[in-house]
């Protein structure tokens, strides 16, 4: 049985509240051109020199846990510098960046990533309790902060027969581009390898069906959002992205195809960008803030 987040838990929990590490990494060329590949773009080769894309900074700062301190669910084990929430599902959510458009990220450079919980929350929801961990990235080079990054984690409890499911939302009508996306095991794995991501839940049929009782293996939060990127700048090529903000509403699986949209703003400042599964209801929603 899932353990329930009293009020003497929780406070432990919020006790992580505050904490903060630093970790340096180089940014080197070969992670952005796998990206590029799996993307199926056809990107020049990068060298020193060349701006990151955007979100292409998910590729560095990953954590290397040796093998025998990774829990049953692929992931690291709980502790350490994130809380250890007793709930046994956990996703990425969403999130909010901002990028110094006059100092980008390089490949080449040495890069600190510092990294602070700012909130542990805990709240019920339809289909039973949630915890939300809001952690801080600030990444610098040496000209100083060049991207700040709010990261939202959510801790569920286990499936349970009979939970209600969300209602689904419907996407925005309009749409100025578009591009549909097979989620095949192959694209999963490489994006798994790219970001060192061992969750069983995006590689592990068994696993993901008949221990955390979801049809088929998710497809990865970050994969999404880096696609309605790429859509955006496949649509406005020498776009500069100043800020992006996302939201996962929906989970994806790699049994269907899914597609990605966009539509900018009257003003060309903004563009709203959404996934949307093969029944057509929205998956994930974003707004891309333009330079």
């Amino acid at each position: 049985m899932t353990a329930t987040i009293d009020a003497a838990a929780l406070a432990h929990l919020q006790s992580w509240q505050g904490r903060s590490e630093t970790t340096p990494d180089t940014l080197t060329a070969a992670p952005v051109r796998a990206l590029s590949a799996t993307l199926d773009r056809d990107d020049p080769a990068p060298v020193p020199g060349t701006a990151l894309p955007p979100l292409g900074h998910w590729l560095y700062f990953l954590p290397h846990a040796r093998q025998s301190e990774i829990g049953p669910d692929g992931h690291p084990r709980r502790g350490g510098f994130l809380p250890p929430v007793p709930l046994p599902r956990r996703m990425w959510a969403g999130g909010r960046l901002r990028w110094d458009v006059k100092n980008p990220l390089r490949v080449g450079q040495d890069v600190r990533r510092t990294s602070t919980i700012r909130s542990v929350t805990h709240k019920g929801g339809r289909s039973g309790e949630l915890l939300f961990v809001l952690v801080e990235h600030r990444f610098s080079n040496d000209h100083g902060v060049a991207l700040t990054e709010e990261h939202d984690i959510v801790y569920r409890a286990a499936a349970q027969a009979g939970d209600p499911a969300p209602p689904p939302q419907k996407p925005p009508a309009q749409a100025a581009w578009s591009r549909t996306i097979v989620p095949d095991d192959v694209l999963l794995f490489r994006y798994s390898a790219l970001t060192f991501n061992g969750h069983r839940i995006h590689y592990d049929r068994h696993y993901v069906t008949e221990v955390e009782g979801y049809p088929g293996l998710i497809v990865h939060g970050p994969l999404i959002a880096t696609l309605l990127v790429d859509l955006s700048r496949r649509s406005l090529p020498g776009a500069r992205v100043a800020a992006f903000e996302f939201k996962a509403v929906r989970p994806t699986f790699d049994l269907n195809p899914f597609s990605v949209h966009g539509q900018p703003s009257a003003d060309g400042r903004t563009v709203a960008l959404w996934a949307q599964d093969h029944e057509g209801w929205l998956t994930m929603r974003a707004t891309a803030t333009l330079a």
